[in-house]
């Protein structure tokens, strides 16, 4: 009987199977796998200038391998790599050859590391710097699928193949509606380079980062590509107003805004009895600023009183600068007890430096999340220090214990050696 109810077991969960598979073809899952895995293209700069050294050193060129050999160890399984280079082949003085010098040197898709590092290996500074004709081509490259689509841009100079200005390049890749998101990397802290490589990131939503150092790289081109792999969010573009009264009510969610030279901010988010806020602000530095500068983000109430703050302050060695706060509020035992209006306010004291335009404001991306708060005294901040008061009390009661004992067994010893 129970072999019988085994077999008619087995002959069920095979049915279902086939059943599945003729439902849902081996192809049609894979195909949506496909599409919907982000795709990353690391596009490097070969050009001559890339044989300097003043990188740790070193060449800037191998800065840039030691990088890509580590993130190439670190790449998640689902991102879809590629890499392309600009100025690897052409040796010559001829501009025209020089800025049609861009090769894809590994195409975009499931990574195997020791071809594509085999491929990093090969690469010398050699050419030009044709930075707007490299973008154009790596934007093909990440054509297809629904996942998020990212350049990783490093480079070392301005691109040497105007008119094409790589500028108007990423702009006319932004307008495409794509989707496609181009970060950049500077190797050199020239003020036309900054501009240039700034320029490019911010027509896409992108991020610009100054590096001189070869930890530095390695670690931003790796935390870009794992960005790649992340849920997509789409930041709301709001506008925060000089009053709390007038400012825009926001929800859970990433807001992103613009904020003039040494200006305010504010926005206000309404927090159920029992629920927490927790808030986050990132201010960043798209042109040169005077060094030493802060930001602060507090929570007030709607008369005026601050209830919490978190603030930062810069000496001018990141682009960005951020914090955040929490805000729990007591649960009511009376359901239809009102929600709390909190005020955000955000304060940036970042400064321009002589001859940089202050127009238009800095770019402000502000996080809400309204969660249920904690309950009763698992909450640290609730409880002091929590159970380490606790601990404390038992550590100091074994001691005690612990003291009487010895004291008591070397009493007794002392007593029987002076018998014998």
């Amino acid at each position: 009987m129970i072999r019988r109810q085994r077999l008619a077991a087995g002959v069920c969960a095979l049915l279902a199977a086939l059943t599945a598979g003729l439902a849902f073809p081996a192809g049609a899952v894979a195909d949506e796998t496909e599409q919907a895995s982000p795709k990353v293209e690391l596009v490097l700069d070969v050009s001559g200038s890339m044989r300097t050294r003043d990188i740790d050193g070193g060449t800037r060129m191998a800065a840039a391998k030691q990088a890509f050999n580590e993130v190439l160890d670190a790449t998640p399984e689902e991102v879809r790599l590629g890499i392309r280079t600009l100025g690897a082949n052409y040796r010559g003085n001829d501009r025209k050859e020089g800025c049609k010098d861009t090769e894809q040197l590994y195409p975009v898709g499931p990574l195997d590391r020791t071809d594509a590092k085999t491929a990093v290996a090969t690469l010398s500074p050699t050419g030009w710097t044709p930075i707007g004709p490299a973008l154009l081509k790596a934007a093909g490259d990440l054509n297809g699928g629904d996942g998020t689509r990212r350049i990783v841009l490093i480079s070392d100079g301005e691109d040497t193949c105007q008119p094409l200005d790589p500028c108007e390049v990423a702009r006319e890749i932004a307008a495409k509606g794509i989707g496609l998101t181009i970060d950049t990397l500077g190797l050199v802290p020239d003020a036309k380079t900054r501009d240039q490589l700034s320029c490019i990131a911010d027509a896409t939503g992108g991020t610009y980062t100054s590096v001189q150092h070869k930890e530095e790289l390695s670690d931003r081109v790796g935390q870009l590509v794992d960005r790649a792999a992340d849920p997509v969010v789409t930041p709301v573009a709001t506008r925060g107003a000089d009053r709390c009264e007038q400012a825009p009510a926001l929800k859970s969610g990433l807001y992103t805004d613009r904020e003039e030279f040494g200006q305010q901010r504010w926005y206000k988010v309404d927090v159920e009895p029992g629920q927490e806020l927790r808030a986050s602000v990132s201010v960043a530095d798209d042109r040169a600023v005077n060094p030493h500068y802060g930001v602060l983000l507090r929570a007030v109430t709607l008369h005026g009183r601050e209830i919490v703050r978190g603030e930062a302050a810069g000496t001018g060695r990141t682009d960005v600068i951020s914090t955040g706060l929490r805000y729990p509020t007591a649960e009511s035992d009376d359901d239809s007890a009102p929600a709390e209006t909190v005020c955000l306010q955000v304060t940036q004291s970042f400064s321009a430096a002589a001859g940089v335009k202050t127009t238009p404001g800095l770019p402000l991306e502000l996080t809400v999340d309204v969660v249920d708060g904690p309950t009763g005294h698992r909450d640290v901040a609730a409880f002091g220090l929590g159970r380490g008061w606790w601990l404390l009390g038992v550590l100091v009661l074994i001691g005690f214990v612990a003291g009487l004992l010895w004291g008591w067994l070397s009493r007794w010893r002392v007593a029987v050696w002076r018998t014998n």
